[in-house]
């Protein structure tokens, strides 16, 4: 099929809430469209099984770069999802049940024909935190546990670290914890729910204060040459956009590379299209599959636009 007849579906969270300007979905959306291609809008709310089929109510959407009036939807109508050529799926975290019970749906779709960006079983296989425990060493020193004792000791060993749960995303419920913080025992209460979830403990990277949380994105396994460095604000800990961090490109350096080279083929195999790699100090902290970000920063300050990086890797997987 002609790369001008694909038909794309968006799964997303509501567009009229996202911020344009800097939204990574808008940015792939923009890209498509750039290429004729077809774009259809959806909502978790909006798809569905039936019969083990896979259906959504999709809607046509127009989208524009312009940050007061980004997007025009059409009206929708029932379609089989398989039937498309490629399904992004953009939900943003948290990682719940709600979640895991879209994946299964857009992997009927899958099974029926539709490229679904990124696959639904990686989503589900890859927690964002725990999936890096795949790649050790590349890793700073991490425990994943319900066991707050053992979070203690870790604690002690390390003298400093970072705690938070495995759900979440945007720095939300992140904690950085000294020895002998008299507030730690309530911290790891919090985060486990009294030792009834597993969280994450990893030793805490004082690079995150001078490079701060480089955002490298793999595109089809391999890296995009430049990183989004999110430095935390001078009051906060946390290395997340959404915090109130300060986004500064920079190149990749040859530990980027090493990083990408040592996970970009697992990803590539198992159908992950567009992740980030959170790298602090030269080690992977996170490993970002549902719907990473940095796109649009990256492009402005260099001109290197992943998502049509993105947009190839689909053209080539269609034909």
């Amino acid at each position: 099929m002609p790369e001008t007849q694909l038909r794309v579906a968006v799964v997303m969270d509501p567009i009229e809430d996202i911020k344009p300007a800097k939204d990574t979905t808008l940015a792939m959306m923009l890209a498509a469209r750039r290429r004729g291609w077809r774009l259809s809008y959806l909502e978790l709310g909006q798809i569905w099984l039936r019969d083990g089929v896979a259906l959504g109510r999709a809607r046509p959407v127009e989208v524009r770069d312009d940050p007061r009036d980004w997007y025009t939807l059409g009206e929708g109508a029932v379609e089989e999802l398989g039937a498309f050529d490629a399904i992004l799926m953009r939900k943003d975290p948290p990682f719940d049940t709600e979640y895991v019970y879209a994946t299964y749906i857009l992997e009927r779709a899958e099974a029926a024909g539709a490229l679904v960006v990124n696959r639904p079983q990686g989503l589900r296989d890859m927690n964002e935190k725990v999936y890096t425990a795949w790649f050790p060493e590349c890793c700073a020193p991490t425990l994943i546990t319900r066991d707050m004792s053992d979070m203690h000791a870790f604690l002690r060993e390390h003298g400093r670290a970072v705690c938070k749960p495995l759900h979440g995303m945007g720095g939300r419920s992140i904690f950085v914890l000294e020895a002998g913080d008299k507030n730690a025992s309530v911290v790891f209460e919090t985060l486990t729910d009294y030792g009834s979830r597993f969280a994450i403990v990893q030793r805490y990277i004082p690079d995150i204060v001078t490079t701060g949380d480089a955002r490298v994105i793999l595109v089809d396994g391999e890296p995009v040459p430049y990183a989004l460095a999110r430095i935390p604000a001078a009051t906060d800990n946390r290395g997340n956009l959404a915090a109130g961090a300060e986004g500064v490109g920079r190149p990749l350096d040859d530990r980027d590379r090493w990083l990408a080279a040592r996970i970009g083929p697992a990803l590539r195999e198992r159908g992950m299209l567009f992740v980030g790699l959170d790298v602090i100090g030269g080690f992977v902290t996170e490993i970002n599959v549902t719907s990473p970000t940095g796109a649009r920063e990256i492009a402005r300050r260099f001109g290197v636009d992943a998502t049509e990086l993105l947009m190839d890797a689909i053209a080539r997987r269609r034909a």
